[in-house]
C-alpha cells in the first residue's frame, strides 16, 4: 500500500506543479470571464451617428409611412436614422438605384432602402448598405416597413387603425421551469449550465485520459519503468499512475467549482447593487448535481484512463501513440455526438438507451441530471454498468500492462496482445 501511495503522489505532484496544469486551470475561468464581459462590452455598443438613408419607394405611398416609424433615438438624443431624402414611384428605377449606388460608394449615403412595386402582395423590401448584418439597424427597418405595408392593406380594406403599434404588439411567453425545490424563470440559464458542464467534463475526460497514456508512454521510452517494475508490481504502478492523474483532475474541477461559486455570487451582488428592483436570474441547481459530476467524472475517468493506459503499454513511441488512441478518442468523440437528443428531450427512449450504454454515460446521463433529473433507477443502472465495465476493462488492461509495459520494438498485432492476456 506504501509502494502504491508514493506512485499516487509522484503522478500527483509532478502533474499539479507544472506550468501547464497552472495555466490549463486559470484560464478556462478567464475565457469565461472574458467572454461574459465581451458580450457585455459588445451589446453595450451603439452607433454614434445618425444613419443617413434614401428611401426608394415603388409602390408608393409607403415612403413617408416608413420614414415616420423610424423612430429610434442614439443615447446622446439625435435619431438613429437620418432619412435624407424619399423617391416615390420613379420614371426610371433602375438609373435611380444607380445614383443611390454611387453616392452610397462615395460616402454621402449609408444605405438606401427599395421598397418594391409587388410588396403589398408579399415581395420582400431591399436594404442595400456597405454593413447589411447589423441587426441593431435592420430590425428597426424591418418594423417600419411591416407597419407601414400592414397598415396600408388594413385601410384598402377598409379598416383604420390609429395606433397600429398596440394593435400588433407581440404576446411575451415566459418559461417556468418546475423543479422538486420550486419554480424559477427559465432564461435559458439551466440549458446553458448544463451544457457547459457536460462539454468540461467531455474535454477532461480526454485531457486527463491521454495524460494516464502519455505518462506509461514517457517512462517506457526512458526505460525508467524497468527500474520501477523491480521494486513494484504491474498492477500497484498502473493503479497508481490512474490514481494520481484522477487526484490533479479532481483538484481542477474543484478549483473551477469554486471560481464558478465565487463568480456567480460576485454577479449576483453586482446586479443587485446596479438593478435593485429587477428580479434575478434564478438557477436551481442542487449540490446533488455537483456530486453526480464528480461521480460521473471519476467513473468515467478510470473507464476511458484504462483504456488509454492499455494503449500506452502497447506501443514504444509517440506515433504509434497517435494512431492507436484513435479507437478510444472515438468513443469519447461519439458521446457528445447524441448532444442533441438529450438536449431535445432528456427522457425520450433514445436518450435513456444512450445514457446507459457505459462508454457514453458519464457525460449523457449527467447532461440527463442536469436538465431533468431522470429516475433513480435509471441513474444506478448507468452507474452499475459504469462500474461492471470498468472492473472488466481494469482487469484485461492489468494483463497487457503487466507484460505490454516491458515491450518495446515493434507494434503488436492484435492476436499477440491477446495472447499476452494468457500469460501468467
Amino acid at each position: 500500500m506504501r509502494k502504491l501511495w508514493l506512485v499516487v503522489k509522484r503522478e500527483y505532484l509532478a502533474r499539479v506543479r507544472t506550468r501547464a496544469f497552472v495555466i490549463s486551470t486559470v484560464s478556462l475561468p478567464l475565457l469565461t470571464l472574458g467572454i461574459l464581459v465581451l458580450a457585455q462590452v459588445v451589446a453595450r455598443q451603439h452607433q454614434d451617428h445618425p444613419l443617413k438613408i434614401a428611401i426608394l419607394d415603388a409602390a408608393g405611398g409607403l415612403g413617408e409611412p416608413v420614414a415616420k416609424g423610424l423612430t429610434q433615438k442614439l443615447p446622446d438624443g439625435r435619431p438613429t436614422f437620418q432619412v435624407t431624402k424619399t423617391i416615390e414611384r420613379p420614371e426610371q428605377t433602375e438609373k435611380v438605384r444607380e445614383e443611390l449606388r454611387a453616392q452610397l460608394r462615395q460616402g454621402r449615403l449609408d444605405a438606401y432602402l427599395l421598397i418594391p412595386r409587388d410588396v403589398l402582395e408579399g415581395k420582400a423590401a431591399e436594404f442595400h448598405s456597405k454593413n447589411p448584418g447589423d441587426a441593431m439597424i435592420t430590425a428597426p427597418l424591418r418594423r417600419a416597413v411591416t407597419e407601414a405595408v400592414i397598415r396600408r392593406r388594413l385601410s384598402d380594406s377598409g379598416v383604420q387603425v390609429e395606433n397600429l403599434e398596440k394593435v400588433i404588439r407581440s404576446v411575451d411567453l415566459t418559461l417556468v421551469k418546475v423543479t422538486e425545490q420550486g419554480e424559477a424563470e427559465e432564461k435559458g440559464q439551466t440549458f446553458l449550465l448544463a451544457t457547459a458542464l457536460a462539454t468540461v467534463l467531455y474535454i477532461t475526460l480526454l485531457t486527463y485520459g491521454i495524460a494516464t497514456m502519455r505518462s506509461i508512454l514517457e517512462e517506457k521510452s526512458t526505460r525508467m519503468v524497468e527500474i520501477l517494475i523491480a521494486s513494484i508490481r504491474p498492477s500497484q504502478l498502473l493503479a497508481g499512475k490512474i490514481l494520481g492523474v484522477a487526484g490533479v483532475g479532481l483538484t481542477q474541477f474543484l478549483i473551477w467549482i469554486l471560481t464558478a461559486a465565487a463568480l456567480g455570487a460576485y454577479g449576483g451582488a453586482m446586479a443587485r447593487a446596479l438593478q435593485p428592483d429587477a428580479s434575478p436570474v434564478q438557477v436551481h441547481f442542487p449540490l446533488s448535481t455537483l456530486v453526480y459530476l464528480v461521480v460521473f467524472f471519476l467513473g468515467g475517468y478510470f473507464l476511458y484512463a484504462t483504456l488509454y493506459a492499455t494503449v500506452g503499454a502497447i506501443v514504444s513511441s509517440e506515433e504509434d501513440a497517435q494512431q492507436m488512441q484513435w479507437p478510444v478518442t472515438l468513443l469519447v468523440i461519439m458521446a457528445f455526438v447524441p448532444f442533441g437528443i438529450v438536449l431535445h428531450d432528456p427522457n425520450s427512449p433514445a436518450s435513456v438507451v444512450l445514457s446507459l450504454v457505459p462508454f457514453f454515460a458519464p457525460i449523457l446521463m449527467f447532461l440527463r441530471i442536469a436538465l431533468q433529473t431522470p429516475p433513480w433507477w435509471q441513474i444506478a443502472l448507468s452507474l452499475a454498468l459504469l462500474v461492471l465495465t470498468t472492473v472488466g476493462l481494469i482487469r484485461f488492461a492489468g494483463r497487457v500492462y503487466r507484460v505490454g509495459v516491458l515491450m518495446y520494438g515493434k507494434r503488436p498485432s492484435l492476436v499477440e496482445v491477446f495472447r499476452w492476456l494468457k500469460y501468467t
